[in-house]
């Protein structure tokens, strides 16, 4: 039985916020050695208030820890969401890299798809990647 789209998409939303923050803070931390909450702040460009409630439903879902005026830190499955995150990134935007998109266009743009795109299309995805396109390809 399949999902209709529109609830696979609220699907995907839901879990949006949590990818886009464990990626966001696993990159603070490989930059600077800790992320805190005024490092998301800047990142997101939202509210304290707003970090602040995401963080206690991502400590809440199990994927940071953090106490407080301590940094944040990602928990085992908050860095395998991480991984998975920018692993899906990365193939979202050389792909669309080599469908010919500008550099700034392809980042702008994997930063939604990413979340939305299926493991079908994401496969598919890699594929071409990997092995160019198929044969019967038609080019417009």
């Amino acid at each position: 039985m399949s999902i209709p789209s529109h609830h696979r998409t609220r699907l995907d939303h839901a879990s949006e916020v949590a990818e886009d923050y464990v990626e966001a803070i696993a990159d603070a931390i490989d930059r600077s050695g800790v992320c805190r909450a005024v490092d998301l702040v800047s990142h997101f460009e939202v509210t304290h208030a707003t970090v602040n409630n995401t963080i206690s439903r991502l400590q809440r879902d199990g994927l940071v820890h953090t106490e407080p005026y301590q940094p944040i830190q990602l928990t085992a499955a908050g860095r395998r969401l991480a991984v998975k995150s920018r692993q899906r990134h990365e193939i979202v935007k050389s792909f669309l890299r080599k469908l010919g998109v500008s550099e700034q266009t392809a980042a702008i743009d994997s930063e939604g798809i990413e979340h939305h795109v299926s493991k079908q299309t994401l496969a598919a995805m890699k594929r071409i990647l990997k092995n160019g396109w198929p044969e019967n390809h038609e080019n417009g």
